[in-house]
């Protein structure tokens, strides 16, 4: 059986120093939290529905047939969607209604690029 020679451990790390990440850990907790609000199916539904409704806005009463899903899940999804910055929530009597923020999904698709 022949034996592999033994490799000396590099000594010299000048040609590759170590580089300043490009993502702070504040941006980065920031961007996956949006990541995280979109790997979910049901909330990309929600982002679809609430962008093609009529009017760019969709009332939550509206959202939790189309999901097959009852209203505190939906209200739960909703938020998460809120906290992510994606949409905005409007406050009408008993009733919430939801729009997406301008130019989220613009800012979501940049998130990529900028790594």
């Amino acid at each position: 059986m022949t034996s592999l020679p033994l490799l000396e451990p590099a000594t010299d790390t000048a040609c590759c120093p170590p580089a300043a990440p490009a993502l702070g850990s504040a941006e980065a907790h920031s961007t996956a939290a949006v990541f995280k609000a979109l790997a979910d199916p049901n909330r990309l539904r929600l982002l679809s529905i609430v962008k093609a409704a009529e009017g760019g806005e969709s009332c939550v009463c509206d959202l939790t047939e189309p999901l097959d899903l009852g209203q505190p899940t939906v209200s739960h999804h909703l938020k998460i969607l809120v906290d992510a910055g994606l949409l905005h929530r409007e406050k009408r009597g008993t009733w919430a209604y939801y729009s997406l923020v301008p130019g989220a999904l613009e800012r979501t698709a940049g998130l990529l690029e900028s790594l």
